[in-house]
C-alpha cells in the first residue's frame, strides 16, 4: 500500500532536478522530495516514478518510501517566486514525494571498496527493463544513505508511454542507452541477476504494482477507452519485457564487454 499524506509547507526547490521537485513538509511531520503533476511532463512522469520505484522495491533494491501526497491551493499565494508559485497552482490536487533522506551523498563510482558485482548487475538489468535513461555518471540517482545504496529519480523510465503505437513490439526492444549507465563497469554477474529477479516480478506482482496508479492520473489518454484498458497496457508492456530479458541482458552484456 502506498500512504496518502498532505503537504504543509513549502521548505526549498531542488534545482538540480529538471521538472523542479522541492523538498516539502507533511502532515505526519516528514520531510518529503515531491515530484508535481504539473511540472513538464505531467503525470507520466509520476507514473514512471510510481511503478518504476515500486518495482525496484519489488526486486529488492532500496527505494525510499514512495507516498502519494495531495497539495492545497492555499500553498501557493504565499511563494514569491513566479516559477514556483506557477508550478504549485498547476500542481493542486494528487502528487507524488519520496521519503527526504536526511544527509545522504551522491554515490560516486570512484568510492571504495568498487560495488558489488552482483547489486550493480541487479540494477543495470533493472534499469534496463524499465528502459532508465537517467543512471549516467553526469546523473546518478543513486544515493549512499546510512551506508547503503538508495535508487531515485525514475520519472524517466518507461518513456514508452509517451507514443502508445506498438507499445508491445517495442517492450522487446534493447536498451541502448545501458551502454552509458554509471554502473556497468562493474555489472559482471548479469545472467545471474536475469535468473534471479525474473523470478520476482510474477504477473500477480506486476498487476500490484500497476494497480497503484491513481485513476486521475489515467484519465484524459486517446489511445484507451478507460483507465481500466490504459493500466492494463502498462501491465502488458511489463510483462512483455519481461519474457524478452534476455534480449535486453544481452545487450548489456555486450556493452560491459567494452568496458572491461
Amino acid at each position: 500500500m502506498i500512504r496518502n499524506v498532505i503537504a504543509t509547507q513549502y521548505v526549498t526547490p531542488l534545482r538540480e532536478g529538471g521538472s523542479l521537485p522541492a523538498v516539502v513538509q507533511a502532515d505526519d511531520g516528514g520531510l518529503y522530495v515531491m515530484k508535481f503533476v504539473g511540472s513538464g511532463h505531467g503525470s507520466k512522469a509520476l507514473i514512471a516514478e510510481l511503478v518504476a520505484g515500486e518495482v525496484a522495491r519489488r526486486l529488492g533494491l532500496r527505494v525510499p518510501e514512495i507516498v502519494f501526497i495531495e497539495l492545497d491551493a492555499a500553498l501557493g499565494p504565499s511563494e514569491p517566486n513566479a516559477e514556483i508559485h506557477d508550478l504549485l497552482q498547476a500542481s493542486v490536487g494528487l502528487n507524488l514525494a519520496l521519503r527526504y533522506l536526511p544527509n545522504a551523498f551522491a554515490y560516486n563510482m570512484l568510492l571504495e571498496p568498487p560495488l558489488d558485482p552482483d547489486l550493480a548487475s541487479a540494477i543495470v538489468w533493472f534499469d534496463a527493463y524499465v528502459t532508465n535513461v537517467d543512471r549516467t555518471p553526469r546523473n546518478v540517482n543513486l544515493l549512499i544513505w546510512q551506508e547503503d545504496l538508495w535508487l531515485i529519480d525514475h520519472g524517466s523510465c518507461l518513456y514508452f508511454h509517451y507514443n502508445w503505437n506498438d507499445y508491445l513490439s517495442r517492450s522487446r526492444t534493447p536498451f541502448s542507452h545501458i551502454k552509458d549507465h554509471t554502473l556497468l563497469r562493474f555489472a559482471s554477474a548479469l545472467d545471474e541477476a536475469d535468473a534471479t529477479l525474473r523470478t520476482r516480478l510474477t504477473p500477480d506482482v506486476i498487476r500490484q504494482v500497476v494497480d497503484l496508479i491513481p485513476d486521475r492520473w489515467l484519465a484524459g489518454e486517446p489511445s484507451f477507452a478507460s483507465n481500466a484498458e490504459h493500466r492494463q497496457a502498462y501491465a502488458e508492456f511489463l510483462l512483455s519485457r519481461l519474457e524478452a530479458s534476455h534480449v535486453f541482458v544481452e545487450e548489456a552484456q555486450n556493452a560491459h564487454t567494452q568496458l572491461v
